[in-house]
């Protein structure tokens, strides 16, 4: 399993039309690409003053099915968002290999 993390920085002034545009919108696009699992969206809560901070994760199955989703699918939905809020935000992207669940 890998964990693709984007953390993404953004305006205030735009926070929450953002995170509605994030709900309604562009998660639902990355989730309908079939390339993930499962989602969640997080607010971090030790932002830079002034800044809105968030967690977007996404659940996928492998090193393929991640690969399918950089090379077919996030080209677009990212420009799509860049061209939305140019000058709004701030994002970057890590990939994390699960090694082991823990459940309660």
């Amino acid at each position: 399993m890998i964990l693709y993390n984007v953390t993404v920085s953004i305006d205030p002034e735009v926070g929450e039309e953002w995170l509605n545009w994030m709900r309604s919108k562009h998660i639902p696009d990355v989730m309908a690409t079939g390339c993930f699992l499962e989602s969640r969206i997080s607010r971090i809560h030790a932002e830079e003053e002034g800044g809105l901070t968030y967690s977007i994760m996404y659940l996928c199955s492998g090193q393929e099915r991640l690969d399918e989703y950089r090379e077919t699918h996030a080209p677009a939905l990212q420009k799509d968002h860049s061209d939305r809020y140019a000058g709004k935000f701030a994002a970057f992207r890590t990939f994390l290999s699960v090694i082991e669940e823990f459940k309660a």
